[in-house]
């Protein structure tokens, strides 16, 4: 009978617990009020996933494997259009991290050295005052209120939207490594091209707005995530595995040529198409040719 009464009196303290928390003075209790309500420490921060993930934010590239100059047997270089609208490249127009965004938002931070589009051999580099001045401008705007009809000017700034870079320019080298017996490809630079209007919003021309040296750029580009084409979301493939894997539409619009003139300065429509296929088969070939069978 008496270790019934310790356990019922036991089990009514258990009980009453809960109570004398919640019936605990809201004064006493620490949490910090602002005007828009309570402010939730971070580690109470609501995570929109299963797990805070950060394997991403995590990896390590692994360095070229080192390439002696007398190895490399051939060589060309070759530069690529790559049109985000088309369906394999619809994950670099991907609206909560687009490519573009990625590239822009690491320049002007500085955490990514890009380089002037005066020539495509990353000579000149821009600073981020520079980089900044490129990607937005500013505009005086004369407006007048409503109530004196005082004239006031306005300084709006413009900047540029992401869905306004449509193509990326891509710089490669494919070379044959004689130690090796096998074709490879380096990416040199990436740089975003840009649709320039006139006053009435018709189609001048397009020209690019930096150059992006992707040796330097592959740690960066290691840490961001790729939206998988299969809906996986928590596939983890990086921008570099997927433009180390070449997993993108692209065409040639130019080749190393001793006039050092584009495709289409001499071609248009289906022919540029086509002779830019024709390159394409003419480097994959190479090797197979060297064969004897």
């Amino acid at each position: 009978m008496q270790n019934f009464f310790k356990w019922t009196c036991l089990c009514f303290l258990l009980a009453a617990a809960p109570l004398a928390v919640m019936a605990q003075d809201p004064e006493e209790v620490e949490v910090e009020q602002t005007e828009t309500g309570p402010v939730v420490a971070p580690g109470d921060m609501p995570i929109d996933d299963v797990v805070k993930k950060e394997i991403m934010t995590q990896r390590k590239v692994l360095a070229y494997q080192p390439i002696r100059e007398s190895d490399i047997f051939w060589e060309k270089r070759v530069w690529r259009i790559i049109d985000i609208r088309e369906k394999m490249n619809l994950p670099f127009a991907y609206p909560e991290e687009p490519f573009f965004k990625i590239l822009s938002d690491a320049a002007t931070k500085g955490e990514m050295p890009v380089y002037s589009t005066e020539d495509d051999k990353f000579t000149k580099r821009l600073s981020t005052t520079d980089v900044l001045g490129m990607l937005s401008k500013t505009d005086t705007v004369i407006t007048f209120d409503p109530e004196t009809y005082e004239e006031k000017t306005q300084i709006v700034r413009n900047d540029i939207n992401w869905e306004d870079v449509k193509r990326f320019r891509i710089k490669e080298i494919w070379f044959f490594d004689k130690e090796t017996s096998t074709m490879n490809v380096r990416i040199m630079g990436i740089a975003p091209l840009i649709d320039v209007k006139d006053e009435q919003g018709n189609f001048r021309f397009e020209r690019p707005l930096f150059w992006v040296y992707y040796p330097q750029a592959r740690e960066l580009f290691a840490r961001h995530r790729v939206f998988t084409m299969g809906g996986n979301t928590n596939a983890t493939i990086s921008w570099e595995d997927q433009l180390e894997q070449r997993h993108f539409a692209s065409y040639i619009y130019k080749e190393s040529n001793v006039y050092d003139r584009k495709l289409e300065e001499y071609l248009t429509g289906v022919d540029l198409l086509m002779e830019s296929e024709k390159i394409k088969n003419e480097i994959f070939n190479f090797e197979h040719d060297l064969w004897q069978y």
